[in-house]
């Protein structure tokens, strides 16, 4: 580990060993933002729901819910072109916006990926085992080994460098999704066939009211937002990523494409394969329950295999980005700033990623083995959706913050640059409310909980740590003088990654 430092503009004392650059490609990362949303373990969690909410008209729901989410992937790409850290919208929002709003723009992209890593590694020892003939769980302790176990070969692999990282999610991200994708299919052949016990396919499974009118559209969008969650993950390793101002922001709007044609054909394909009745009654194991029915107990070791593929590449994601967040803040000692060193072996913020890794595996052995506060931490996880659309709200506002200027002189940058986020923040606000609207009270005290915490954290870091970040003034995006060019004009850098808007 490097302690040797250098003072860098708007920034505190800084860490000589950097984070590798022109590491990985477009492609990559845009693998690692699809990790980062679990494809296969999101659809195992909510197909029961979302065919119950929808009334089978769950596939124009989930391209519906793609829509605000390009909106904001754009806003993301954009703030990238200006700033290009692994920060991102912490410091996007604490330099366009303010920066105690900042900080806890962070802290709410920490405790997201941490609940969602805790979340994922809950549900690893089932899926490993079911992918042995082992149904069920094989009890506490096995649960605890496999998680362990799986965090920490995550950690290992994280550590050991981004693009060991980025190579393991492709590979794994191939298997996992040529498993969906061929389920998909597989069950779309049987329901067009009119396979005994499947549902067959009508013109009200392409109608947002759904068959019969009973879709629920509220009810819907609420869990494609959640379903969508984490595709964002290519901007927290931008400083890794070739053309680091471009690459991570175009990585994000090709994730949240292929992610809908991900959702809407798997989800399509699998939800008339048994009635909704059946779908319900096993809604923890929709996916294993939906391939058995295909294909029998070899389709379901099948199922399963893409199934933990899926939880242990998000583990792995949660771990780096989350990783990622931790050092962008503690750069600016918003965080201790021991958390912002980098190995000049590996080129990774190793005290960073093992403090993620710890946390995770700590979590999960305190909810395996402390029966009292499993009702808790399940609360936390289910708002966990919230935190993310919360964040996203942010890093709309922030753009058209910092790009107010253009958005008055420009119509097609008041539309793309002002309009548009603020149509989509506004969709995320109103899931917010109607989720805290029908969300029991222990899921509402959770929520409040994450955000007192936030505020103690934010205290700390601007009084006992004396962090320079709260004094940072606000930017803003400056509009062409006549006469001269864009690159004429630009703003000055601030910083690494920090260059001239587009």
């Amino acid at each position: 580990m490097s302690q040797e430092a250098v003072s860098l503009p708007g920034r505190a004392q800084l860490p000589v060993a950097r984070l590798q650059p022109d590491a990985i490609g477009v492609a990559q990362d845009t693998v690692i933002g699809m990790a980062s949303s679990a494809p296969g373990a999101s659809i195992g969690l909510t197909l029961a729901a979302l065919v119950t909410a929808t009334a089978y008209s769950s596939g124009p729901v989930l391209v519906l819910t793609a829509v605000p989410m390009l909106v904001i992937a754009n806003a993301y790409r954009r703030l990238n072109m200006w700033n290009a850290n692994c920060g991102a919208s912490f410091e996007w929002v604490g330099r366009a916006i303010n920066p105690y709003l900042g900080f806890l723009t962070g802290w709410l992209m920490i405790t997201g990926y941490i609940i969602g890593a805790v979340a994922g590694v809950e549900v690893i020892g089932p899926s490993v085992l079911a992918l042995f003939g082992s149904p069920g769980s094989g009890g506490t302790w096995a649960d605890i080994g496999i998680a362990t176990a799986v965090a920490a070969v995550m950690l290992v692999i994280a550590v050991a460098g981004i693009r060991l990282t980025a190579r393991t999610q492709v590979g794994m991200a191939a298997v996992e999704y040529a498993i969906l994708i061929g389920f998909a299919v597989a069950g779309l052949t049987a329901v067009l066939h009119h396979r005994t016990g499947t549902v067959p396919i009508t013109r009200a499974w392409f109608s947002l009211p759904g068959s019969g009118g009973h879709g629920s559209l509220a009810a819907g969008l609420l869990l494609a937002v959640f379903v969508y969650s984490g595709w964002e993950g290519t901007l927290y390793v931008n400083e890794e990523v070739t053309h680091r101002r471009v690459n991570p922001g175009r990585a994000a709007i090709i994730a949240v494409a292929l992610l809908t044609v991900i959702y809407a054909l798997v989800v399509v394909g699998l939800q008339g394969v048994v009635p909704a009745a059946q779908l319900r009654a096993h809604s923890t194991s929709a996916l294993i329950f939906t391939a058995t029915a295909l294909g029998g107990a070899g389709a379901a070791r099948v199922m399963a295999l893409g199934l933990a593929l899926s939880v242990i590449a998000a583990t792995g994601t949660n771990i780096v980005l989350t990783s990622r967040i931790i050092y962008g803040m503690a750069s600016y000692r918003t965080l201790p700033g021991r958390l912002a060193s980098v190995s000049r072996r590996f080129a990774t913020p190793v005290p960073a990623s093992v403090l993620t890794g710890v946390v995770l595996i700590v979590l999960a052995w305190v909810y395996f083995l402390a029966d009292s506060v499993q009702a808790a931490f399940d609360a936390v996880v289910n708002v966990s959706g919230l935190l993310f659309a919360a964040f996203y709200i942010l890093t709309a506002l922030a753009t058209i913050t910092y790009y107010r200027r253009r958005v008055l002189a420009s119509r097609r940058d008041a539309l793309v640059l002002g309009i548009l986020p603020l149509g989509a923040a506004g969709f995320l606000m109103w899931i917010i409310g109607r989720s805290i609207q029908e969300a029991p009270a222990s899921q509402n005290w959770s929520l409040v909980a994450v955000v007192v915490l936030g505020l103690i954290l934010m205290f700390a870091a601007r009084f006992g740590l004396r962090s320079a970040f709260f004094s940072i003034p606000r930017e803003s995006d400056q509009p062409l003088r006549p006469g001269k060019s864009s690159s004429q004009n630009s703003v000055t850098p601030r910083g690494p990654g920090a260059a001239s808007p587009p």
